[in-house]
């Protein structure tokens, strides 16, 4: 291999963690704090591209992407937060909640899909961001957006760190996840926290999914492909902890990057599911979790 070919897929592989990291990072909130999965999660991914292809659609343009971008991650958190109270709210004191919120999160998927289509309908589309800058580095030539998408990953992942560690509603949140009841002895809005969780979920997983967008063309049922990029990620990991799916999410997407470039697009999958039983088997709590779940 050629020595600007592996800085070009090396590269490759460090953009895809960034949005993989903004998937799993979603993932690994509500599972820590609301001790559920949540299989809309690639829904979420989805719908946040939809969005914000509509609104590039009236305002084109890099402004006019941002303005997407921007008003599709609110639209989510607010989507995630009102969601929350249909679907995961009335079944949290149920002793089968895990089981019930598979179902529950699995029938949001399909109607968020199928709404979708129905919006939308089934043809592919594509975000338009208008950015049309390379950048070179080392003799590689790296488009202008997806150096955007992985500084933004970045800046989003530091700004929920910074949420979760210093403010109120955080630090509320991370002992909410510790200890529910005695977060709600100490007067904490355990149910509001909740829906903030679900919410952080929705709008990181909008983010992703509008620069998956401006890579690749979407259609309604392509978050399926999110939703088990990010299962991989947070297994492989370690759930149970906030940070352990970012790290996990970059080495995830250099090893596709690289299966990709050695045995092709259809066989990366496999390498990917392979390297995450490996480790279960080494080490079932994930790669960088520990038995402790905390934010």
């Amino acid at each position: 291999m050629a020595v600007d070919t592996f800085i070009f897929v090396l590269i490759s592989g460090i953009v895809l963690g960034g949005l993989y990291a903004l998937m799993a990072v979603g993932l690994s909130v509500v599972w820590t704090t609301l001790d559920v999965f949540n299989f809309a999660h690639g829904a979420f991914v989805a719908l946040g591209a939809y969005v914000a292809w509509q609104i590039s659609q009236a305002a084109p343009g890099p402004a006019g992407f941002v303005l997407a971008a921007a008003l599709s991650v609110a639209f989510m958190f607010a989507f995630g937060f009102c969601l929350h109270f249909g679907i995961i709210k009335p079944f949290e004191r149920s002793p089968n909640i895990v089981l019930l919120a598979v179902i529950t999160t699995l029938a949001a998927s399909s109607i968020i899909e199928n709404g979708i289509q129905l919006i939308w309908g089934p043809r592919e589309k594509q975000i338009d961001p208008s950015i049309d800058m390379r950048v070179d580095f080392g003799g590689v030539a790296i488009a202008g957006i997806d150096l955007l998408s992985l500084a933004v990953a970045l800046l989003a992942l530091v700004g929920l760190a910074v949420f979760l560690k210093r403010s109120a509603t955080g630090r509320a949140m991370r002992a909410a996840a510790q200890n529910r009841e005695a977060a709600e002895l100490m007067g904490f809005n355990v149910a509001f926290l909740f829906a903030v969780a679900f919410g952080i979920a929705a709008a990181t997983a909008a983010l992703a999914g509008v620069f998956i967008g401006s890579l690749r063309f979407i259609n309604p049922s392509f978050g399926a492909d999110p939703l088990m990029k990010s299962l991989i990620v947070v297994i492989f990991g370690g759930v149970a902890q906030f940070t352990s799916p970012i790290y996990a999410a970059f080495i995830i997407g250099i090893v596709e990057a690289f299966s990709i470039y050695f045995l092709g697009l259809y066989w990366a999958p496999a390498v990917l599911f392979a390297l995450m039983i490996a480790v279960l088997m080494i080490k079932p709590e994930g790669l960088f979790g520990n038995r402790q779940k905390t934010l």
